[in-house]
C-alpha cells in the first residue's frame, strides 16, 4: 500500500483529536475512493459526448441563471 501525506489546518487537527476512536485514515481512504468512483462514472457518461467545454460552460450558466430565477435570487 502507498502512503500519502497531507496537510490539514491545526484547528481541524485539534477537532479530530477529540475523536480518537475514529480511524481517520480509513475515513479519508473511503472518501477518496468514493470521489474516484464518481469521477470515473462521469468520465463514462461524457466519453461519447460531442459537447465542447464551451458548450458545457454555456449550458451551466443557463441552468444557474434559471435556477436563480426560480429561487428568487435574480
Amino acid at each position: 500500500m502507498t502512503n500519502v501525506t497531507l496537510s490539514i489546518p491545526e484547528d481541524l487537527h485539534l477537532r479530530m483529536k477529540k475523536h480518537s476512536e475514529i480511524r481517520w485514515s480509513e475515513v479519508i481512504r473511503k472518501t477518496i475512493s468514493e470521489k474516484i468512483d464518481t469521477l470515473e462514472m462521469m468520465d463514462k457518461l461524457v466519453s461519447n459526448s460531442k459537447l465542447t467545454e464551451k458548450d458545457v460552460g454555456f449550458l451551466a450558466k443557463k441552468i444557474d441563471s434559471n435556477v436563480a430565477k426560480k429561487l428568487g435570487l435574480r
